[in-house]
């Protein structure tokens, strides 16, 4: 017997096999393992999972029609444009964009829509003087004369492209136009800019204050130091309202791309003038316009007839190729025009409200009562200093000798210089030109020399605008 409990072999027992410190062996439950269940708590577990399901389920579908109503609610068309026009276009890269607060008042856009030689240098002055508005002064002059000898339509879209960017106070598309290896553009450098109130005035220039009305003297502000277009860019956001006067814009439904961008508020105000006195104002200032001019006659159509400028018997002389081009030139002026009167008398939806044509004669005859009737359109305030000053430019004792300068002169009798100067045959060509502008605007036709010369008679009748 004890032999054989001597020879019984020793069962040793694996580590993993016993309890840690008490050598008892562990249950496995590795091929055999047997679940007991328990149908009341697995029921409950069951229960909750569901409770929990349909309560993210509810959640789930009531966001959804949240966010489907909100989508709603921002595709409607005049809630998006208000969205939009509240906010600043930025398209620039430039990192002064973001970090710019954006406006809390809307910015109110105006583009002065006329041509050469129509009283737009005195108009744009009454936009000039006003405190609250940033002016500029013909700044597709720019366009005109870096890409000469283009056609004056064939400019049409450069144009259109310039003013998308300065209502946008980007100033930088004036170094596109700038000469090849030329100094970068200045506040100096723009067109006009010596006679610019916000170019001359404080905090650009010492020389002047924007909240004194009075004429700029070019000698002074061309002393002032040149700025850059960034700093001219930063004064031009502080402003509400963005004015600017330009003749090389020659159809309003060019605008229209604008007109209809929601991040832009765009009104237009038309001033016309009778087309005979812009005629006679064009001769008088004929050698100033030379090129402009040149560019509006390729814009002609060689289809359309022509009567004879001069009388048969007439000598040619060489004043008579400059009136021909100053004369010439009208037909484009006054077919354009025409374009933007039907546009105007039957308003698609991009121009109903944002449109207003003023008479260069009614803002002569009256330029109180026309100046607050403008500064309505714009949502701008007038004040007494501001109203003596457009009385006092229209009411000169005498007429200007430059005809590029704004000064103080008798407008009135100016209105009617052509009527004593043009010869009947000047007058008939540009009423065959712009037959259908002067009806729509109220400027008769003369059928002699001696109706034309009587100053007694007035040719103005009520416009149908």
């Amino acid at each position: 017997m004890r032999s054989k409990q001597y020879h019984q072999p020793l069962k040793l027992t694996a580590p993993w096999e016993k309890d840690a410190g008490f050598g008892r062996k562990l249950k496995t439950y590795r091929n055999h393992t047997k679940i007991i269940a328990q149908p009341g708590i697995v029921m409950k577990v069951l229960r909750r999972k569901r409770i929990v399901l349909f309560m993210a389920y509810l959640l789930l579908l009531v966001l959804t029609m949240l966010n489907l109503a909100n989508y709603k609610w921002t595709k409607e068309p005049q809630q998006c444009n208000h969205q939009m026009r509240s906010t600043t276009y930025q398209s620039r890269s430039d990192i002064r964009f973001l970090y710019r607060p954006s406006l809390v008042k809307k910015r109110q856009l105006i583009y002065v829509l006329t041509t050469w030689r129509s009283g737009s240098s005195f108009f744009g002055e009454l936009f000039n003087q006003n405190p609250d508005v940033f002016f500029l002064y013909e700044p597709m002059w720019h366009i005109w004369q870096k890409l000469y000898p283009g056609d004056a339509v064939s400019l049409q879209g450069a144009a259109r492209d310039m003013l998308s960017s300065l209502y946008r106070c980007d100033l930088s598309v004036f170094q596109l136009y700038n000469s090849p290896g030329g100094k970068n553009f200045t506040s100096l450098g723009l067109f006009g800019a010596t006679l610019n109130k916000v170019v001359c005035s404080y905090p650009l220039c010492s020389a002047y204050r924007k909240e004194v009305v009075g004429m700029v003297d070019d000698k002074v502000c061309k002393k002032c130091p040149p700025q850059s277009l960034r700093l001219l860019e930063e004064e031009c956001l502080k402003y509400s309202t963005i004015v600017i006067k330009g003749v090389r814009i020659l159809d309003v439904n060019v605008l229209a791309p604008l007109m209809e961008d929601p991040s832009l508020d765009l009104k237009v105000i038309h001033l016309v003038r009778d087309p005979r006195a812009v005629a006679n104002s064009r001769i008088k200032s004929r050698h100033g316009l030379i090129r402009e001019n040149l560019q509006v006659v390729r814009s002609r159509d060689p289809k359309l007839r022509r009567i004879p400028f001069v009388d048969p018997g007439h000598k040619a002389n060489k004043k008579d190729g400059s009136d021909y081009h100053s004369i010439g030139a009208m037909e484009v002026i006054c077919d354009r025009t025409s374009r933007t009167l039907r546009t105007a008398i039957n308003p698609p939806s991009w121009l109903k409200g944002k449109y207003m044509a003023v008479r260069y004669e009614d803002l002569v005859e009256n330029p109180v009562k026309t100046l607050r009737s403008v500064y309505r359109f714009a949502n701008l305030t007038t004040n007494h200093d501001i109203e003596t000053f457009a009385l006092n430019m229209t009411s000169g004792s005498s007429s200007s000798s430059k005809p590029f300068i704004v000064s103080s002169r008798n407008a009135t009798q100016a209105a009617s210089a052509w009527r004593t100067v043009l010869s009947i045959q000047q007058i008939k060509q540009v009423e065959d030109y712009c037959h259908h502008s002067m009806s729509v605007l109220g400027y008769e036709r003369v059928r002699t020399a001696g109706e034309a010369k009587d100053l007694s008679k007035s040719l103005l009748t009520h416009s149908s605008l």
